[in-house]
């Protein structure tokens, strides 16, 4: 059933007449159901000129002289024919309005998007470099990108048909009028979905985007910079200041009558359709978590790289995320941990909790034996750490890796060299110190990337094991966030209390071990 009214035949003839397609005419009169939208373009066009064309009516016009005289009606109507006949369409005997051409021009509002660009061929186009990309994917979101002219040319047509309609005591206010993404998303997702077999999902995490442009009206925005200059800023990442943003932004802000001033309405016809810029396909980001161990005591966490230059082969963060980067197939990555060790700290029994963000990765799908799998190749691959419990997570999971980050405890074991002898008798009172309170001022040797501040800290326990007269070993369970190797020397009376201040000599570290991360996450997997 054809969706326009009697009471929409002005308005559907007033915008046919000035260079409108049948989708767009239906977005100005309301038609707010997807049905309609999807039949193709040339049966539209039919069913439209159908429903302007006079049902072979015929219209008597009395003049003095000559006699009457019968005319027909064609598509175009007769415009504001005045009593003496010089304005709108001439009529002469047996005269005929010249009809409009059965195929229809490139639209004066859409520029072409509601008319090839969302049918069966097009899709099939775009369809085709998406199965190229390359990508894994399950479901799918389709996003398009429109040239910012397009919002001036339908805010020219809202004011055509508004005051079309006011002329009937009738109001047509902004949001009456179907949104041209609206439309587009109504009649391609359907044909997208059934080209690429998958559903069409608003929170897929695979996007295809379709970027639009119309170089023959670029330049319709530009007075628009004149009237409201305070609405198009320059922005570094921006090649134009007419972004789609902005203009919406001007069109709220000027006059309608400075507007119909400075832009013609109803728009212009162009000569050519849209381009497309590009078909571009991306996937969101996906996590993947585990819990690492560091065996080497010459291996930093993250790379080590000074004004330029790196100071160590390699890194925690690369032989794990470098595996990961190329059997997902990922553009780049983001490594996180809870906490980190430096450079000279093992990472002892069930490992430190860690996470890597694959961004934009091109296969999503692993089973789980496939995983593990990828944590045997990665453990193989270097005798400096180990990988355990590696999974796949979700974004809102990684979260849990960060909370209640200075709740957590810590347990270290770390040997200490004192300068005087000491015997049993002279450490066992530390292991009777249960909760100690210490402030410790940021270490000086992280003072480059850390803010200076003084914060405190609580070592709930420590057990000593005497070695010789100048070592012991010391085992420490403390609240996280807590510098280990400051609360032995010291760092200059930075961190009060500390090993050597407690026992009134000199006290320095030789080795620390992290021996546990009190994490529960993430979930430890069966082996």
């Amino acid at each position: 059933m054809f969706p326009l009214t009697e009471g929409s035949r002005p308005v559907a003839q007033l915008l046919f007449s000035s260079g409108t397609c049948p989708r767009c005419i239906f977005r100005f009169c309301g038609v707010g159901l997807p049905a309609p939208y999807k039949h193709p373009a040339k049966e539209l066009l039919n069913e439209l000129q159908k429903f302007l064309e006079p049902e072979k009516h015929e219209l008597i016009l009395e003049v003095p002289k000559p006699p009457l005289k019968k005319i027909r009606l064609h598509e175009d109507g007769i415009d504001n024919l005045s009593e003496d006949g010089k304005e709108g369409v001439s009529v002469t005997e047996d005269a005929s309005v010249t009809a409009k051409p059965s195929k229809m021009s490139v639209c004066n509002v859409c520029l072409g998007i509601l008319q090839g660009f969302c049918e069966k061929g097009f899709i099939a186009e775009v369809c085709q470099k998406v199965e190229a990309s390359g990508f894994e994917f399950s479901s799918v979101v389709l996003s398009v990108s429109f040239p910012p002219q397009l919002s001036v040319r339908e805010h020219a047509a809202w004011l055509l048909v508004k005051q079309e309609m006011g002329k009937q005591s009738l109001s047509l206010g902004r949001n009456d009028v179907v949104q041209l993404k609206e439309a587009y998303k109504w009649i391609a997702h359907p044909l997208f979905s059934e080209e690429l077999g998958v559903p069409t999902d608003g929170k897929s995490l695979f996007e295809v985007s379709v970027v639009f442009a119309h170089p023959e009206t670029a330049g319709d925005c530009r007075f628009l910079g004149e009237v409201c200059p305070d609405c198009f800023k320059p922005a570094k990442n921006k090649q134009s200041v007419f972004t789609r943003m902005a203009v919406s932004k001007a069109l709220t802000k000027i006059k309608e009558e400075d507007f119909l001033t400075q832009f013609p309405c109803p728009p212009n016809s162009p000569k050519t359709v849209c381009t497309v810029l590009e078909v571009e396909c991306t996937h969101g980001a996906v996590f993947v978590a585990g819990r690492y161990n560091k065996y080497s005591r010459n291996l930093p966490q993250t790379p080590w790289i000074i004004d330029g230059e790196r100071k160590m082969e390699t890194s925690v963060e690369e032989l794990i995320s470098d595996h990961l980067l190329t059997v997902f197939k990922a553009e780049s990555f983001n490594f996180s941990s809870s906490g980190r060790e430096d450079v000279d700290v093992r990472t002892l029994g069930n490992g430190r909790p860690f996470a890597v963000e694959l961004l934009n990765p091109h296969r999503v799908h692993f089973t789980v034996e496939e995983i593990k799998a990828l944590q045997q190749k990665i453990n193989k691959s270097s005798d400096k750490i180990k990988v355990r419990d590696l999974q796949l997570v979700t974004r809102e999971a990684i979260g849990r890796m960060k909370e209640g980050e200075e709740e957590k405890t810590k347990t270290y074991s770390a040997l200490i060299w004192t300068n005087n002898a000491i015997q049993r008798k002279d450490i066992g009172f530390l292991d009777d110190l249960k909760d100690l309170k210490i402030d410790q001022k940021t270490p000086l040797r992280v003072l480059h990337r850390r803010p200076l501040a003084v914060r405190t800290r609580a070592i709930h326990s420590m057990e000593t094991h005497y070695l010789d007269e100048h070592h012991f070993r010391l085992r420490l369970k403390t609240q996280a966030g807590t510098y280990i190797k400051e609360f032995v020397h010291g760092d200059f009376g930075r961190t009060r209390p500390n090993i050597g201040s407690l026992m009134n000599m000199t006290a320095d570290i030789l080795e620390l071990d992290v021996e546990s991360v009190d994490a529960d996450w993430p979930p430890a997997l069966d082996d």
